[in-house]
């Protein structure tokens, strides 16, 4: 499915390459949108900080701090913390930082708002409704608007602290990609520029069904060697979808796949991998989610990126196994002693 969609390269009005926007929406308040819209006002760029309600944003207001999600980070002067309801008229561009689900709903409510903008997607997933990547889900809700992703191995509290980290930011417009660039990156938080939207949208949203696969084995007290197994071979059912959907393999191997798999899969404070973790040490899914007041993108992703892939006739067999896990229709026992029986693949490239 082809999600081009607004100007192409070249037929947006030119602007200068190192010049910020000058005023953005950050849609969504979590810990990431947080800290990306205390990026963009340390850039110099005017943020509105969009709360998912109005009790939100008064305590935002009042304190001038997420206290819960992103607590000991103020928030930047430059920015101004919006409700779901208040006016968006003089915005440049959209930096999206909702959770995937709620995005096309969204987008749909953008597009009623406002004209075709630049909007730079933040969030990881893939619709469960429609088995759309976010990128491919804005250009159907919200034609002319012009998707960039931004994604790659950051955790929302390195990045507010000034921690150095860097991620992937795919567009196809050159002029967008590196106006959004000056508006959000700094010496400590480093962009590398790319076309591939798709391909970035693919490595964050899988990456988070492998993280919960990796977890899982942890928690069960597989071994370090297990889990390394399951992120490389986790890491190949991303090439082979990759391949099947046109995205280009050198993103795969960067910051926007390989790189935020790493992270995701080995860090506990990934909410992917700790959810792996509960359910490994033998909890329910069920249980383990209802008991988190945070959205674990994977246990959403899995059996929607299957569907892609059924699409393409791609085999996923770890994303199929986390989606069992998640709604409890084989056991992690099951799934283990499953896979261990598989026949080796023919072919043993990655």
């Amino acid at each position: 499915m082809s999600f081009e969609c607004g100007p192409t390269e070249g037929e947006q009005a030119r602007k200068s390459l190192t010049s910020p926007y000058s005023t953005i929406a950050v849609i969504g308040a979590g810990a990431w949108g947080t800290a990306l819209a205390n990026a963009a006002a340390a850039a110099g760029v005017g943020t509105r900080l969009l709360a998912r309600t109005d009790a939100a944003k008064e305590a935002l207001r009042r304190d001038r701090e997420n206290k819960a999600r992103l607590p000991g980070a103020p928030l930047h002067e430059g920015v101004a913390v919006l409700g779901p309801d208040d006016d968006l008229t003089g915005i440049e561009a959209i930096l999206f930082v909702a959770p995937a689900q709620t995005a096309r709903e969204r987008f749909e409510r953008l597009a009623r708002q406002l004209p075709p903008l630049p909007v730079a997607i933040a969030s990881k997933g893939v619709e469960r409704a429609t088995g759309r990547f976010l990128p491919e889900a804005l250009c159907e809700a919200w034609p002319g608007a012009v998707p960039a992703m931004l994604s790659g191995p950051t955790f929302a509290k390195d990045v507010a602290a000034g921690l150095p980290t860097a991620a992937t930011l795919a567009c196809k417009d050159a002029d967008i990609r590196h106006r959004w660039r000056a508006s959000l990156a700094s010496p400590h938080f480093r962009l590398y520029p790319s076309k591939d939207v798709l391909g970035a949208a693919l490595g964050g949203a899988i990456k988070n069904v492998i993280a919960i696969a990796a977890g899982a084995v942890a928690g069960a007290g597989l071994g370090d060697s297990a889990r390394a197994a399951t992120i490389a071979r986790g890491y190949a059912e991303a090439r082979r979808l990759g391949a099947a959907i046109g995205v280009e393999a050198e993103t795969l191997g960067g910051l926007s796949g390989l790189g935020d798999l790493i992270l995701t899969a080995t860090s506990m404070t990934s909410r992917n991998m700790s959810l792996g973790y509960e359910i490994g040490g033998g909890a329910s899914a069920a249980d383990a989610l209802a008991a988190r007041s945070t959205v674990s993108e994977g246990a959403l992703t899995a059996r929607a990126i299957l569907g892609r892939a059924n699409e393409c006739g791609v085999d996923l067999p770890i994303c199929a196994a986390v989606a069992d896990l998640i709604e409890g229709t084989r056991s992690l026992d099951e799934i283990i002693s499953e896979l261990l029986m598989r026949p080796p693949p023919a072919d043993e490239r990655l």
